[in-house]
């Protein structure tokens, strides 16, 4: 098996307020498929973007590491047979999130996966 990030940006989600209702639980309905299926390992999106820097000292600084226009808005880990299993996850999360979505594999590090 081989483990596969999905992705988007913050603010890739584009639709009317008064549709969070129903984008939430098809993005919910996609989550429960795929645990179903049993590729699903964990996921999910971030409250607000205040990431923080830690250095070797343990000194926190606001961060982000470095200033871009780009952050993470919310992710998915699976664990599928092949990219195209992965892509076809991903196309359903395109989907219920109203945005597209990146793929990237993992690397498989034995002393850092289950």
């Amino acid at each position: 098996m081989r483990r596969f990030i999905i992705s988007f940006n913050d603010g890739d989600m584009k639709f009317p307020m008064d549709e969070l209702p129903q984008v939430a639980e098809e993005s919910h309905a996609v989550v429960r498929e795929a645990k179903a299926a049993g590729v699903w390992l964990f996921g999910g999106g971030f409250f607000e973007d205040k990431p923080v820097v830690v250095n070797e000292k343990g000194e926190v600084t606001p961060g982000p590491i470095k200033e871009s226009d780009v952050r993470l808005g919310g992710f998915s880990v699976i664990d599928v047979e092949d990219e195209l299993q992965a892509y076809f996850w991903a196309q359903k999360i395109a989907r219920s999130c109203r945005c597209d979505q990146e793929v990237r594999e993992m690397i498989l590090d034995p002393e850092a996966t289950n």
